[in-house]
């Protein structure tokens, strides 16, 4: 018996929900009365309603708040309330923009943002400057007037904390982002965006040295190993490729690949996303990799036998066979060959389940060997 598979929710991102806030608030401030819902188009040409959840109108302002319903994404700002209080500048002012209550401020260079802009990207930006002009010409204005518009959301210096803003140099709040005006579910795209926007910050600030961890204990024990700032550590996750393909044209003078036992054993069979539905642990490949560590043919076969990763390593340490630093050299080689670049040294870290390390290699420059040439 099969079932059909439940198609996961797409939502809105922070960028579309401050749009439609914007347009609702500046239609207001021109004829005293707030559209509810309020439709925006979206930068792909679809147009999208939203129910208002918030109204405020004085004399010079207006201001408009809208739930953020991110689908069926584990996002963090999913719930929360996206406001947007428009001022009414001199035609001449154009559109401004400013950070309110929980958005954040960019502090560091590197990203799309200059040093002391609120952290509105360029997106979004664009897609509240088109919302007001759709506005402007329904209404047929003949002069566009300025717009001061402060995006705020409350709260959002708390839910902040749990995401990557303070390692970008985003301090006090979130960020309103969004490229497609969509939230789709466990998008690859977006964690491949934020990888892109640490190494960015890294090279734009002088770090020599980052760091890309599969997860929180990988991280902290990385960054404690080799003494790193926070800035310094990318938030890889499984796509361990995905980072290196962009510091093989962005390079750092120095990278390190850090990731648990079973992750680093998935790079070392080749695996450039590790994560558990792109595949499994080989064991056949450990108990190769455990007898050319000096590991007799028992611990071989004992290796075949487990069934994790994990037990495998623990039989190795017990043997005293170094099953780590074999995993790391094999890791290094499949990370060596995606990074390719000389100017680049490459190192694994390999860490257990409470941050020990376990296997390692030294830094080397991340070129793999040449091909072995045809002998005539």
């Amino acid at each position: 018996m099969t079932s059909a598979r439940v198609p996961l929710r797409t939502g809105w991102t922070t960028g579309s929900c401050a749009t439609a806030a914007t347009a609702a608030a500046f239609e207001a401030l021109l004829t005293s009365a707030f559209p509810d819902p309020v439709t925006i188009t979206l930068p792909g040409g679809a147009e999208v309603a939203f129910a208002l959840a918030v109204t405020e109108l004085a004399a010079d302002r207006a201001t408009v708040g809208v739930v953020k319903d991110a689908g069926d994404d584990p996002d963090v700002t999913h719930g929360a309330l996206i406001k947007a209080t428009l001022r009414l500048l001199p035609p001449s002012a154009g559109v401004r923009f400013m950070a309110g209550e929980g958005v954040g401020t960019v502090t560091l260079d590197g990203l799309t943002l200059p040093v002391g802009e609120p952290a509105i990207n360029p997106v979004p930006r664009q897609m509240m400057r088109d919302a007001i002009a759709r506005v402007g010409a329904r209404l047929k204005l003949a002069e566009l007037p300025g717009v001061e518009i402060t995006v705020s959301i409350p709260g959002g210096e708390e839910i902040a904390i749990r995401t990557l803003n303070g390692r970008l140099g985003i301090v006090g709040g979130l960020s309103i982002l969004g490229t497609t005006g969509i939230v789709r579910p466990y998008s690859c795209a977006a964690w491949i965006h934020g990888i892109h926007d640490g190494i960015d910050v890294a090279r734009a600030n002088g770090l020599g040295h980052v760091a890309g961890g599969t997860g929180r204990t990988s991280e902290k024990a990385v960054l404690l190993h080799h003494g790193l700032p926070e800035t310094a550590l990318i938030d890889m996750g499984d796509f361990v490729g995905g980072m290196l393909k962009y510091l093989r044209t962005h390079p750092v003078p120095r990278v390190t690949v850090a990731g648990g036992v079973a992750k680093m054993t998935k790079l070392a069979q080749g695996m450039l996303d590790v994560h558990s539905k792109r595949g499994g642990v080989d064991l056949s490949l450990l108990a190769k990799l455990a007898e050319q560590a000096g590991g007799g043919p028992a611990l071989s076969q004992a290796i075949l036998a487990c069934n994790t990763g994990a037990q495998a390593f623990d039989l190795a340490l017990e043997q005293d066979v170094g099953l780590g630093d074999a995993v790391a050299a094999a890791a290094w080689r499949t990370a060596a060959k995606v990074l390719d670049n000389e100017t680049v040294a490459l190192d694994v870290l390999l860490f257990d389940r409470v941050g020990g390390l376990r296997g390692s290699t030294p830094p080397r420059p991340a070129q793999p060997p040449a091909a072995p040439r045809n002998r005539r």
